[in-house]
Formats: structure tokens, C-alpha cells, sequence
């Protein structure tokens, strides 16, 4: 194992989703082989709790889901002030850290842009606009713009569901998602949290023959009606139901349709509305055979009905690369951005 242990580094994740912090349950400990780590989270809408002491807890940009399909601008609007954003990002002390290694967080990335620190990305967003990832159909200036801009890097690592090129890997499948025992019990689950109840509800009563577990982002009780079971988001049970179920309907995110196809299940996925990455995601699950419905309405039962009628699995390989790629980013760093390199250019330069 290469030796980094003069490095001090700020591990920043966003905390808007749970995939982030997932991901992050298997990389911080290898970064803390290697370095040492604080960690900074910024956001409000997860509902996983990191089991590692947390340096810096900041309310950060966050996006707030709504109940039709997408993300609820005016309460997005509400609960983000550009002048806490501001004093946030003039308050963390990135010139402490050797290098910022940053899972698409603006904080800390906004933060390393202006004081000049390197800042590597580590993460799905960095890959999606590569040039060399699918895109969907529509163009979105604005979604682009703001993938962009909303977390700045020196360097990007990605991940996505192929290795498009040499900088974008295979996802980082959890150890728990790993060390899961499947199982087919015949239940589809479902985890839809850009929709109320009521919708979701609405449209899985078409399929009365089919047993519904449905992980609500907007309910704290469980409850079932009929054949359709509704829990409050919780880890643990949503594991037991990912691991036994047949098939999952989610949103086009990058973990959980990452970790469907590594175990094995039937896929659907629905992206947000008017989110960029999302639709990214959905034309890249696309081209490997998934099935991608636009939104969750009475005109797409038939594609859910022959989805539901269709055994097909896909073959995905997914193998553990996570400390081999967090070796390269940190020897890609010493090579080209540590202090120790920049002092020996300088005295080249005046010799």
C-alpha cells in the first residue's frame, strides 16, 4: 500500500439523498488507511446517518422533493438562503487541508475554488457530462449549467453504470448491499420519494395480483391498503425488501439502480422532472436494456404491466475496485498538486 499519511484531507459529501452517504460508508475507511480524514456534510433531506464522527454539519444547498414527480421549488427556495450559502462557504477552513476530496458538495467546493485549494471530485455527477456517457434526447442548458457549476473540481473521478473511459469507474457497491443474502419472495418494492402516497398508491392498484412495498418519504407510520404495504424510509427494512424482492421501481438516481443491477433484480426507473442528471441516468440505464417510463401516470400501466410480465435479468459487473481507485486519485494528487511538488517546481524554476 502507497504511504499518504502526511496529507491532511476534508472528505465533503452531499447530504441531499441518501446514495452520497451510502457510498461514503465504504470510502471513508479506506481514506482513513491512507490519510488523515475530517468529513463534512452538507444538506438536509438524507435519512442515512454516517457511523464515523462528522468534523462539519452544514445545512449547505439542498434539494427539497415535492409530491408530483419532481423537486418542490418554492419549498427549495424556502429553506435556502444564499447569504448563510455565502457565509458557509467563507467560513470553512479549507487552507487547513492538503486536498479536498468532494462528492459533489458546494461548500467545500466553492470554498477550495476561491482560497485556491485542490479540490477532486469524487463522484457520479463528475461523470455524467462527460463526453463519452449518453445523454438524453432533450438538451437542458440549465440542468448542464447548474451539473457544471454546482461543485467545482481541479481533477474529476466518476462513476457510472459502464466504464466510459479511464476516469470513470463502475459504481461503489456498499459492503452491506455486498454481504446481502437474496432472495425472491415475489414482492416488487418501490421507493419513489418525488411522489406522494396518493399517487403511487393511485397507480399500483391497477396490479391487485402483485404484493407492494412502497418506502415513503412522506409518511413516518407504516400502513398497507390491500395488497400495497407503506413504510416510513428506514434502512434496515429497506434492505430486507431490496434483498427479497422480484423487481424495484425507483427514481433514476445512481445508487439504488446501481445496487438493483449488481444483485441481480428487475428494474424500472422514473426520472424526477426537470432534473438533469436524472434524465441523464435514465438514457444510460436505457442503452443497457432497463426500462425508463417518464413519469408515474395512468398512460404508462401498460409498459409497467409488461415490465411486470418480463423475466429477463441483466448481467452487470460490478467488482470492488474502491481502494485501487482512491490509490489513484491520491497518487494522481501527490504527483501533480501537493505542496511538496509545487516547492520542488518552484526551485527548478530558479535554478
Amino acid at each position: 500500500m502507497a504511504s499518504f499519511k502526511n496529507l491532511k484531507i476534508l472528505y465533503a459529501i452531499q447530504g441531499t439523498g441518501n446514495g452520497h452517504l451510502c457510498r461514503a460508508i465504504d470510502i471513508i475507511p479506506i481514506l482513513k488507511n491512507y490519510a488523515e480524514v475530517d468529513i463534512l456534510i452538507s444538506g438536509i433531506q438524507a435519512d442515512i446517518e454516517l457511523p464515523y464522527e462528522v468534523t462539519y454539519r452544514l445545512k449547505g444547498l439542498s434539494f427539497i422533493f415535492g409530491k408530483k414527480g419532481g423537486v418542490n421549488i418554492w419549498q427549495t427556495y424556502r429553506k435556502n438562503h444564499l447569504k448563510s450559502v455565502y457565509n458557509e462557504i467563507k467560513d470553512l477552513p479549507v487552507e487547513q487541508y492538503d486536498l479536498v476530496i468532494n462528492d459533489f458538495e458546494p461548500i467545500s467546493a466553492w470554498a477550495a475554488f476561491l482560497k485556491n485549494k485542490p479540490c477532486f471530485a469524487l463522484s457520479h455527477q463528475s461523470a455524467v457530462l462527460d463526453k463519452s456517457v449518453p445523454l438524453p434526447e432533450k438538451n437542458d442548458w440549465m440542468g448542464k449549467w447548474i451539473l457544471k457549476n454546482y461543485a467545482p473540481a481541479t481533477v474529476k473521478f466518476g462513476f457510472h453504470f459502464e466504464e466510459f473511459n479511464q476516469h470513470i469507474f463502475t459504481p461503489v457497491i456498499r459492503k452491506q448491499i455486498r454481504d446481502l443474502e437474496t432472495t425472491n419472495k415475489g414482492h416488487y418494492t418501490v421507493y419513489l420519494p418525488a411522489y406522494s402516497d396518493e399517487r403511487i398508491i393511485k397507480i399500483l392498484n391497477t396490479f391487485p395480483q402483485v404484493q407492494w412495498e412502497v418506502f415513503s418519504k412522506h409518511n413516518s407510520q407504516q400502513y398497507s391498503i390491500g395488497n400495497i404495504h407503506i413504510h416510513p424510509v428506514n434502512n434496515e427494512t429497506f434492505l430486507k425488501s431490496f434483498a427479497s424482492c422480484t423487481g424495484i421501481i425507483c427514481g433514476a438516481g445512481f445508487e439504488t439502480p446501481a445496487e438493483a443491477l449488481f444483485l441481480r433484480k428487475k428494474l424500472l426507473v422514473i426520472p424526477m422532472k426537470n432534473q438533469f442528471e436524472q434524465h441523464c441516468n435514465a438514457a444510460a440505464l436505457k442503452k443497457i436494456g432497463v426500462p425508463v417510463i417518464q413519469n408515474f401516470k395512468s398512460k404508462n400501466i401498460e409498459v409497467i404491466h409488461n415490465w411486470l410480465n418480463n423475466h429477463e435479468i441483466l448481467e452487470m459487473n460490478y467488482p470492488d475496485r474502491t481502494a485501487e481507485i482512491i490509490e489513484n486519485l491520491l497518487t494522481d494528487f501527490q504527483r501533480n498538486y501537493s505542496r511538496e511538488t509545487q516547492m520542488q517546481e518552484k526551485l527548478l524554476k530558479t535554478v
